[in-house]
């Protein structure tokens, strides 16, 4: 079946689902495949569930006409997303970066949706899977998409592209990360700068960071571009204090505006900033931007502060790679500067560098004064044998320790890549 007439099956139907725990009536499932698991098993049990029609590359799947035979069903899915963004017409701002990509997607969507019916990444389904299901959430009513882009290997940012089609993007940083799939920092920047190619390409527009030198670079062979900084930039914006939320100045042509935010972290500035900047241009008005942006609440273990039995503690979990890890350390050193710990959890997939980057991160903490080290998971437990701070090999291991040895009062910071599930440690502290 082509494209198109999976596409008049979509548009009776425009539910699409992958899960068939989750199946809706009258929803288009597509039996996806992944390394534990074969979707075409699922196919009769999502039509018994009411599935309209369920696609299927497998012959020996095939129920009946309300199977549909492809040649591969993620490629189907894909192709069926990219039709779709034709059809539809809109402007796509496409997002991207190794660090405060989630936070600056959700930003900008409080922003523009002031003005825009919106549709946008949900939570972080940002991989060759969860772009075509953003697209594919857009309606005739939706007036912009705003589409997260994830990559853990080279060249994955070209392919996302290839499927959404951006007219607009904004990189938010380059740093090391997922190092085990690119291999290389050089790398990371080629697969990430894609997004810049694609809609230059496109003679499309990019948004960047004036004061970060990778990206100002890249920029430089874009043809249209709007920049956003503390100086010598299209936007401008003042970061004024995070102590520990971020309190900043947002300077518009015709007024600037304080603005106090819900966003800890003085990395997260440049993502407010962003999130202005694109609201600027596309004629939110002023106070509308700041409404917003003063307004949002980061959540899912993101820069949040939480405060609990006389204790403060951020709790920037979600994902850990060398460049946030430092980062979130520096800002919290900053906004708190008495009676700190730091629960550090291993950052994964850094391949090669692993043991010299979790060692870098050692030697940077033993220069400042803390009442406490915990750190957690077998890369750390190991690099941990050369100094002084209590290790673990799991979560479990360190909560043993915390209900023997409570902590009481303080500030802590909590970071670790995802895979470390250190959120789980907040209901012992």
């Amino acid at each position: 079946m082509t494209t198109e007439q999976i596409y008049s099956l979509y548009s009776q139907y425009p539910k699409v689902e992958t899960d068939s725990r989750k199946i809706e009536e009258g929803c288009l499932f597509f039996a996806l495949k992944g390394e534990k698991f074969n979707g075409n098993q699922f196919a009769a049990e999502a039509l018994e569930k009411g599935a309209a029609y369920a696609i299927i590359d497998e012959k020996g799947f095939y129920l009946d006409e309300r199977t549909v035979l492809v040649d591969d069903v993620l490629e189907a899915l894909q192709s069926l997303a990219h039709y779709h963004r034709q059809q539809l017409g809109i402007p796509v701002l496409a997002i991207t970066g190794s660090n405060g990509k989630t936070t600056t997607k959700e930003l900008i969507a409080s922003v523009l949706s002031k003005k825009y019916k919106i549709a946008y990444t949900r939570g972080n389904l940002n991989n060759h899977i969860g772009v075509p299901l953003t697209i594919l959430q857009m309606d005739w009513d939706t007036e912009i998409g705003i589409i997260e882009m994830g990559a853990n290997h080279a060249g994955e940012i070209g392919e996302l592209c290839a499927i959404a089609d951006p007219d607009f993007g904004i990189i938010t940083n380059i740093g090391i990360a997922h190092l085990e799939g690119f291999g290389s920092f050089e790398i990371i920047k080629k697969t990430k700068s894609e997004l810049y190619w694609h809609v230059n390409n496109k003679k499309g527009t990019i948004f960047y960071n004036r004061d970060n030198p990778v990206l100002v670079e890249l920029a430089e062979k874009v043809e249209k571009k709007i920049s956003f900084g503390i100086d010598n930039a299209d936007f401008i914006g003042k970061y004024i204090s995070s102590l520990p939320y971020i309190h900043a100045q947002l300077c518009f042509p015709e007024i600037n505006l304080d603005i106090k935010t819900n966003l800890i972290g003085d990395y997260n500035f440049e993502n407010l900033l962003a999130a202005a900047c694109i609201g600027k241009y596309f004629d939110v008005a002023p106070l509308d931007i700041q409404s917003a942006l003063a307004s949002y609440q980061p959540q899912n273990n993101r820069s949040q502060l939480i405060e609990k039995n006389g204790i403060k503690i951020v709790m920037d979990a979600y994902n850990a790679n060398p460049t946030s890890m430092k980062a979130s350390i520096n800002s919290f050193l900053s906004a708190f500067p008495s009676s700190r710990y730091l629960i550090l959890g291993d950052m994964l997939e850094l391949g090669d560098k692993s043991f010299e980057e979790h060692t870098a991160i050692l030697e940077k903490i033993s220069s400042y004064a803390l009442e406490d080290v915990f750190l957690v998971g077998p890369i750390f437990k190991k690099v941990a044998e050369n100094y002084a701070y209590k290790a673990f090999l799991n979560y479990g291991e360190l909560i043993s320790y915390l209900q023997q040895h409570p902590i009481k009062k303080g500030a802590i910071l909590i970071k670790g890549s995802r895979g470390i599930q250190l959120e789980k440690v907040i209901e012992y502290l």
